[in-house]
């Protein structure tokens, strides 16, 4: 198997040093309780972890996830196994918080080009955990792209596509329809050969359906999304990485139920670009925005240019 096909390229290769002579390149496709799935040049196998990179590890984050490149020893007399010696650095990263009590970063995909962020277009339409989303994105060292998804379901699509392009300034919008297929061609330029890409979300808002299209098979399982609230339960309960047909790799995610930051500064500028232009204008270079004379941002908000909603989303993700 050729692994440039898989991802591989200059980055991952100049990591290489004289001491992994006899070592394989491979690709985490799925991660088990017990252990990986990995692709190398020669087929797909189970992997497990040296003792000594368990022990290494300062926290999960630094364990192999799914679509990161490992460096593996074949197991003798097993053509179906390997042990993962080492992880090799990343090229980018989708990170949250732990959604659990501790503080640590949890990896949710590693080495992928484009991040999809997908939204229905349903009862559970979503603005402000858009905006969650597209900064994780940014910060991702990716390319976020939003797919509002449900397109059929839409009660409103104008007024929605308004509010989207409203705080999704910078990146692609494609509108699609999973049940009926609509829309769906705009996305597959990126499953270029060697690319990767992951679709991100909430649970019910169609991810697994998309992916479904794209592979023209029924590869991961579905679920309807309550009638009442639009809520869909978790149908994928594991990442996988998977080779559509154009030969670009996708991966499905669990939904989210929690996105909690684990950014920095540079990402929130990038998704609120319409504020920090503005506070470039301001009087003071350390406004804040509040009740300072000559506030750029507050005289938009006053007359009508800039939305208010949009600064108090801007200060709440700012503080957390």
């Amino acid at each position: 198997m050729n692994i440039e096909n898989l991802g591989w390229n200059n980055f991952f290769q100049q990591q290489l040093t004289p001491d992994d002579e006899g070592l394989l390149p491979a690709r985490v496709v799925r991660e088990d309780v017990l252990g990986y799935y990995v692709i190398d040049q020669d087929a797909k196998k189970f992997a497990t972890l040296t003792g000594r990179m368990r022990r290494d590890a300062n926290s999960r984050a630094e364990l192999p996830t799914v679509g990161d490149w490992v460096l593996t020893l074949p197991v003798t007399n097993d053509v179906d196994k390997s042990v993962i010696t080492r992880c090799l650095d990343r090229q980018s990263k989708f990170s949250r918080r732990d959604p659990g009590h501790r503080l640590e970063e949890q990896v949710v995909a590693a080495n992928v080009n484009t991040v999809l962020i997908v939204c229905g277009l349903d009862g559970d339409f979503n603005p402000a955990r858009i905006e969650r989303y597209l900064l994780l994105g940014w910060d991702s060292g990716a390319t976020p792209v939003l797919v509002l998804s449900k397109s059929d379901l839409s009660q409103n699509l104008d007024e929605q596509l308004a509010q989207v392009r409203s705080i999704a300034m910078g990146v692609d919008v494609q509108v699609v329809s999973g049940l009926t297929g609509d829309g769906l061609d705009a996305l597959r330029p990126y499953l270029e050969v060697g690319k990767t890409i992951t679709l991100l979300g909430s649970s019910g808002v169609g991810k697994s359906t998309i992916i479904n299209q794209l592979l023209g098979t029924d590869h991961f399982e579905v679920k309807a999304v309550r009638e009442d609230d639009s809520k869909g339960r978790h149908t994928t309960t594991f990442r996988e990485l998977v080779i559509a047909p154009e030969g670009g790799l996708i991966m499905d995610t669990p939904g989210m139920r929690e996105v909690q930051l684990w950014s920095d500064e540079s990402a929130l500028d990038s998704i609120f670009d319409d504020i920090q232009q503005l506070t470039g204008t301001c009087k003071f270079s350390d406004c804040a925005h509040q009740r300072e004379p000559g506030c750029a941002v507050l005289a938009a908000i006053d007359s009508g240019e800039l939305p208010e909603e949009r600064l108090t989303s801007y200060r709440k993700l700012q503080r957390e």
